[in-house]
């Protein structure tokens, strides 16, 4: 159920972050599904897989979140950014920005240190699965030189 849940309000976030980004509106629900896809492949990476490293998760989900966001690009002929930057809004450490701010003004720098080093940590790893992924799709859909 809890799956059920998330997958929903991650779908509703990301559409409307499309609408914030000035997505086209015919492109508002594939929007939300890369939201969806994104932050359902962290989950089951984090949970599942990797034992609640959100750092490793983070960038599955970025790269879930290139990958299908690519090929609505080329389905629908629309520029990836669309897709991509509404579809990864769920995954952004605001979460842990906020409690390293907020340790920050509490003057517990310890603890502060901790969150604002794992949400680098998580925004480099997001950033990461982009990056992987887009190259990892040049190579793939890579036209190969006529034969003479």
């Amino acid at each position: 159920m809890i799956w059920l849940v998330n997958g929903i309000s991650s779908f509703i976030a990301s559409a409307m972050f499309g609408i914030i980004f000035n997505s086209p509106r015919n492109r508002l629900l594939h929007c939300g599904f890369v939201g969806l896809v994104g932050w359902l492949s962290f989950l089951a990476a984090r949970d599942l897989l990797l034992g609640g490293d959100a750092v490793k998760a983070s960038f599955i989900g970025a790269f879930a979140v290139a990958v299908v966001a690519h090929l609505f690009a080329k389905r629908y002929r629309t520029p990836m950014i669309i897709f991509s930057v509404a579809g990864i809004i769920p995954l952004v450490p605001g979460g842990t920005a906020y409690n390293a701010m907020r340790n920050v003004m509490e003057t517990d720098y310890e603890v502060a240190t901790v969150h604002a080093m794992e949400a680098f940590m998580i925004s480099g790893s997001i950033a990461m699965g982009l990056v992987f992924a887009e190259v990892i799709i040049q190579l793939v859909f890579k036209k190969k030189p006529a034969a003479a």
